[in-house]
């Protein structure tokens, strides 16, 4: 049976390609540690690098959509697999007729109009089945994070949902697939979060503290906007082309000219022995929405306000819309070892 890894999805700044620089810095420099703080953990692949037995994982993001998928890879609930796999199996020989939500909003767009109303059709079940206690909190997050990879997979776009692409034959391909989800006790200990990274820091502390902001103006929730409101359910009203609701309370101040002030506050704020920031060196050298809003002048000085720093680089293309060839890519990370 096919499955789907944790790494199988399409996102913007993925680290799954640079999953062995960042473990050999944390090996040849982190001496002691036990627990590994993420704080824009994006799709997870980076803490679940570091998701071992002896090792407690805290992970967080602003989007729903990514924290449902942290409570279906790093939970430590009891899930029963094969009831998942039978629901699955059951969503897949369903015909999807009935008009509903999803299909009304984005079928015939993002996806072909008998998949949306399948799609649709599937996410109601999942929140039925959870009201009426058939499958647990981290059953339900299996089932809805094996419904977003697999849309995404099929997604009439060009792998974020800024828009869509007009004038093509959408066809009717959509399969749900489970998650290639391990049991066992390695997830015992690891906490979850949803909520605003500045005021995380305040609550807790890690012996490593990983952080990966967003780097320019591309706003996540403008990008992902379909699959979080897949994620959360509530059937807001949509608009535009790109039929997107409201995203006031996602939006990053690290996206803005608040970014530098927001990046000092959560430096200043942690409590932890290590940290490691991953920053690429666009700095201007794409186009405004591009170009990278902290400078490396401004990374330095902050970290080396908590210890010492060294910075380790390597080769990595990023994503472009086109219009803009970029030259000798890099992605860094600005490591700190914190003073006592």
């Amino acid at each position: 049976m096919e499955k789907l890894d944790i790494n199988n999805r399409r996102y913007l700044g993925s680290k799954n390609k640079l999953l062995g620089f960042i473990v050999n810095i944390v090996k040849e420099n982190c001496l002691e540690y036990d627990s590994f703080l993420d704080i824009f953990g994006g799709t997870g692949v980076v803490a679940n690098a570091f998701n071992q037995k002896d090792k407690k994982i805290y992970i967080n993001d602003i989007l729903k959509s990514n924290y449902c998928s942290y409570k279906a890879w790093f939970s430590d609930e009891v899930f029963d697999l094969k009831k998942i796999e039978d629901i699955i199996d059951d969503y897949n020989v369903m015909e999807g007729r009935k008009n509903n939500y999803f299909s009304e909003n984005f079928g015939g767009k993002y996806f072909s109009i008998q998949d949306s109303k399948k799609i649709g059709m599937i996410r109601e079940d999942i929140e039925k089945k959870f009201k009426n206690k058939e499958i647990n909190a981290r059953e339900k997050s299996i089932l809805i994070t094996s419904l977003i990879y697999s849309a995404d997979r099929i997604a009439n776009t060009v792998g974020h949902y800024d828009a869509y692409i007009k004038k093509t034959k959408l066809n009717d391909c959509f399969k749900m697939i489970p998650l290639d989800i391990q049991e066992g006790d390695r997830n015992i200990g690891n906490r979850i979060f949803n909520m605003n990274g500045n005021e995380l820091v305040r609550k807790i502390k890690a012996d490593i503290v990983y952080i990966d902001p967003p780097y320019n103006s591309r706003q996540y929730s403008d990008s992902y906007h379909l699959l979080e409101n897949l994620a959360e359910w509530k059937k807001p009203e949509v608009f535009g082309v790109a039929r997107k609701m409201d995203r006031t309370n996602l939006k990053s101040q690290y996206c803005t000219i608040k970014a530098t002030k927001a990046f000092k506050d959560l430096v200043d704020n942690l409590e932890t022995k290590y940290i490691l920031v991953s920053y690429n060196n666009m700095g201007e050298k794409g186009v405004g929405r591009s170009q990278a809003k902290i400078s490396d002048k401004e990374i330095i000085e902050i970290l080396e306000s908590k210890g010492k720093i060294n910075v380790f680089e390597t080769n990595y293309n990023t994503f472009s819309t086109g219009k803009t060839k970029i030259e000798d890519h890099k992605e860094r990370i600005f490591f700190c070892k914190v003073k006592k």
